[in-house]
């Protein structure tokens, strides 16, 4: 029998680092959670590190504390990384090959081929291919073939999802990571490691909508037919409705973030408990003490609700795609979907059924697994494309504490 693997999974997110360490049995389909923790990181902005530092301090922290919780002090020295940001940009692209041979059935090489092709498209010389993630392959213009090996076939086609990102922004991870004495196992798009842990493949073929929210960006992940469609990173998140409380408030961010997730709710219809109560905080000198009825503050949360989710309405509306979500619904996520009724709010203003989504085939705390700001870094422990032909793989992104950041060589299978 083979013995269990310890991950560790690291989200470099809008404004924190979320480190989870899990157990892997080899022989089962499921990890367990053993260490977990959150650290706050002046040196990221959207995912984005603007602090190299500032962003190495936070790391380790974060790897610390979930390594002391795990009882796995000093193990986790290679880390797989979530990276998202609006420096991602994604496209749908397609490839094709004919099958010269006389017994017309494909291979795996094939297969691998035609997928390969598919990166011969232009992109800018700043940015580089993070994904390659087949949608369907099309045998003599057969559509909805999931694998090909083993069929026969004259004209083998294949539809793509390409994510690529920006080098200068990964690199200033790579050099906060080596920085902070890790390795990077692997890097992968944080939002497809969220829908492959909180979206169900039945929804993923009726189609739905994947919405992560985050503190400063919300992903949004289309899937249709059983594949990832459309994703797009946004510029808003859960931070702004902070914000909004802190300028109305006239106190500073921690303690309208306090007031927000102590008393507030999406609109004042969904808040539970006495709306008439006063709600005492500090002012933004952090002595002088103010107080306000709760009610008011549903005044400057609902506002900020109802755009993020209009925001997401147009963006989907734009993508083609609105009519294939329908099925699945919406499935909502990331740290800033713990505000209370934040999930029926989004029901009202998208129209669409929407339910709250929770790592699945994780064991372990519960604190954790339940909570969807922890839902990226248990993604990449889970992450089903790991090591397989749909995605690529950068063995020589591998850097630790003291050594130079060496040239990126591209090896997708």
């Amino acid at each position: 029998m083979a013995k269990p693997e310890f991950l560790t999974g690291l989200d470099i997110g809008s404004a924190q680092v979320v480190a989870v360490i899990a157990r892997r049995d080899p022989d089962a389909e499921t990890a367990e959670v053993i260490g977990a923790a959150r650290y706050p990181c002046a040196g990221l902005k959207g995912g984005v590190v603007i602090n190299i530092d500032e962003t190495a301090r936070a790391i380790t922290r974060a790897v610390e504390a979930a390594e002391e919780m795990a009882g796995q002090v000093g193990h986790s020295k290679n880390v797989l990384i979530g990276v998202r940001g609006s420096h991602l940009q994604t496209f749908n692209h397609h490839g094709a090959m004919n099958i010269a041979r006389t017994d017309k059935e494909i291979t795996a090489a094939d297969r691998d081929q035609v997928v390969e092709s598919t990166k011969a498209v232009p992109i800018s010389p700043d940015r580089e291919i993070v994904h390659v993630i087949p949608q369907d392959f099309i045998l003599d213009r057969q559509s909805g073939v999931p694998n090909p090996v083993g069929m026969e076939a004259m004209l083998l086609e294949v539809d793509v999802h390409i994510v690529t990102a920006s080098q200068s922004h990964l690199n200033n991870v790579w050099k906060a990571i080596a920085r902070a004495g890790f390795e990077v196992e692997e890097p992968i798009y944080g939002l497809l490691a969220v829908g492959d842990t909180v979206v169900t493949q039945e929804e993923k073929g009726l189609g739905c909508l994947l919405v992560d929210l985050g503190g400063q960006t919300t992903g949004l992940a289309v899937y249709a037919d059983g594949s990832v469609r459309f994703t797009k990173e946004l510029a808003v998140g859960s931070d702004a409705i902070s914000h909004d409380l802190s300028h109305a408030l006239r106190t500073s961010y921690l303690q309208a973030q306090k007031v927000k997730e102590l008393h507030g709710a999406a609109s004042r219809p969904l808040a539970e408990g006495n709306l008439e109560e006063e709600i005492e905080y500090t002012s933004v000198d952090g002595r002088t003490p103010r107080r306000i009825k709760r009610a008011a503050i549903f005044d400057y949360i609902a506002p900020r609700v109802e755009e993020i989710f209009t925001l997401i309405s147009e963006e989907l509306q734009r993508s083609n795609y609105a009519d294939h979500v329908a099925g699945g619904g919406v499935i909502l996520t990331g740290g800033g979907a713990q505000l209370k009724g934040i999930a029926q709010a989004a029901e009202q203003i998208l129209d669409l059924p929407v339910r709250m989504g929770l790592p699945q085939n994780m064991g372990g705390a519960p604190d954790v697994v339940s909570n969807p700001g922890y839902a990226t870094a248990l993604g990449l422990i889970t992450y089903r494309h790991l090591g397989d032909w749909a995605r690529s793989r950068r063995a020589s992104r591998r850097v630790g504490l003291g050594h130079r950041l060496k040239s990126l060589v591209e090896d997708f299978f």
